[in-house]
């Protein structure tokens, strides 16, 4: 799935190359695992979906990735509305009590971070043997 993104654009202003983007949050991520097989999925379902991308997402990577990733993507865009104060307050709520409340605030800074045009960003095989390596060192 994360190579049908390379030169896909999902329409937005921000994001006239959905795979450009995620290199620049994969880049921007901090070393957890985790945190960097969110950053690289969290759109992999705008090839799928452009209306509902976080739930086509999931559904594709069920049974691949860990609750915690999945949490993680599957809220990653409930953080935006976090950080612009356009969230209820139910859900504030529950996205900051959750205990990986702290990884999701990260993943949505890299992901806001992750849209400067003409960044530069690593090529998928080197943003994938990045996560593997982080895999394997803390597994």
């Amino acid at each position: 799935e994360v190579h049908a993104l390379v030169g896909f654009g999902d329409g937005e202003w921000r994001h006239k190359d959905v795979w450009k983007h995620t290199k620049q949050v994969v880049r921007q991520s901090v070393p957890r695992l985790e945190v960097r097989w969110a950053s690289l999925l969290h759109d992999v379902g705008k090839a799928i979906d452009k209306q509902d991308h976080v739930t086509a997402g999931l559904e594709a990577l069920q049974g691949f990735i860990s609750e915690r990733t999945a949490w993680l993507i599957e809220n990653h865009m409930e953080a935006h509305k976090l950080r612009d104060g356009t969230i209820g307050a139910r859900s504030n709520r529950r996205l900051r009590e959750h205990p990986d409340f702290e990884l999701l605030e990260l993943l949505s800074r890299c992901d806001k971070a992750g849209r400067v045009r003409g960044a530069q960003a690593p090529e998928v095989e080197e943003a994938l043997d990045y996560i593997r390596d982080l895999a394997r060192m803390y597994g």
